[in-house]
């Protein structure tokens, strides 16, 4: 059995931002495994800081290259010029 060895795709900041990503890739066949930091109790505000927390995202080393430009191709359709 192949085990599978992860690699940092991106980084972004809030939830929301890493399930969009994560639906793109799944799309197109290549697996997603986000982590985010937790809010410790010594925040003042831990839901803000929780929804708006780095969150990383993780992909199949073998699906690295293919993950980075199909998250750079809609991140260039996302923007208007």
């Amino acid at each position: 059995m192949e085990k599978l060895s992860w690699d940092l795709l991106t980084e972004v900041h809030g939830r929301w931002q890493a399930e969009l990503i994560k639906s793109m890739l799944n799309a197109n066949e290549i697996e997603v495994e986000l982590f985010q930091e937790s809010a410790g109790q010594n925040y003042a505000y831990p839901t803000i800081i929780g929804e708006f927390a780095r969150v990383q995202l993780f992909v199949p080393n073998s699906k690295l290259e293919l993950a980075k430009q199909l998250l750079e191709i809609s991140q260039k359709g996302s923007h208007v010029d």
